[in-house]
């Protein structure tokens, strides 16, 4: 797996090198702001991107380069912004337009080598990572509706999981139970939200976090 990793600051981006390299990937370049990151993924056309949310030249500077790469490469570059805030809008804003291959993780999973790795991975193979921080606050946002409230505490364990963009085999090592069961709970829990099922993990992820919009 061929990755860049963009970040202003050097602590950061060696990092998040080290802990990606440890695991097997190999990082190819790295960028200190936004238009080193876009030249970077032009040249090397790297598997994953991983790009802090704010870097010069200014503002939400890493997020537009995010935006920028998902919608040229369409999935081709996997996109994983790494924030210091807790914004909600931001990762429904990055996986918008249902494109796999993106993920938004606040910077204290930078200490947890393996959620890292994991995200990475899950992204790299066309699916999607949100931190559950994200997933929580999108949770207690809705948490009053109708729907919502039909579901057990273990079902909105589940959802919250799911939301996170783990597959039934990682929610169900997560919670210790059987993949069986995971599947049977997914499907009740669409049906109690009243989503249509969906082919695919990713495709699923996306239906779960369009649920949980608040703009929705």
């Amino acid at each position: 797996m061929r990755v860049i990793v963009a970040d202003d600051s050097a602590v950061i981006r060696e990092g998040v090198v080290r802990i990606l390299a440890s695991a097997g990937m190999d990082v190819v370049a790295e960028a200190r702001d936004a238009d080193q990151l876009l030249a970077a993924v032009e040249t090397h056309r790297p598997d994953l991107a991983v790009v802090d949310i704010r870097m010069p030249p200014g503002g939400n500077a890493g997020l537009m380069a995010a935006e920028q790469i998902r919608d040229r490469y369409e999935g081709a570059v996997g996109v994983l912004v790494l924030s210091q805030y807790l914004e909600p809008d931001y990762a429904l804003r990055l996986l918008g337009p249902g494109i796999g291959g993106v993920g938004y993780l606040l910077k204290d999973r930078v200490v947890e080598a393996r959620e890292l790795v994991e995200a990475s991975q899950r992204i790299c193979s066309g699916g999607s990572a949100i931190d559950p921080a994200v997933v929580g606050e999108l949770v207690r946002a809705r948490r009053h509706e109708d729907h919502l409230t039909r579901l057990t505490d273990r079902e909105r364990g589940i959802l919250a999981l799911l939301a996170e963009g783990r597959s039934n085999r990682s929610i169900a090592s997560k919670l210790i139970l059987s993949p069986k069961t995971i599947e049977g709970s997914i499907a009740t829990i669409f049906s109690k939200l009243n989503l249509e099922p969906r082919p695919n993990d990713n495709r699923r992820v996306l239906a779960v976090l369009a649920y949980l919009d608040p703009r929705s």
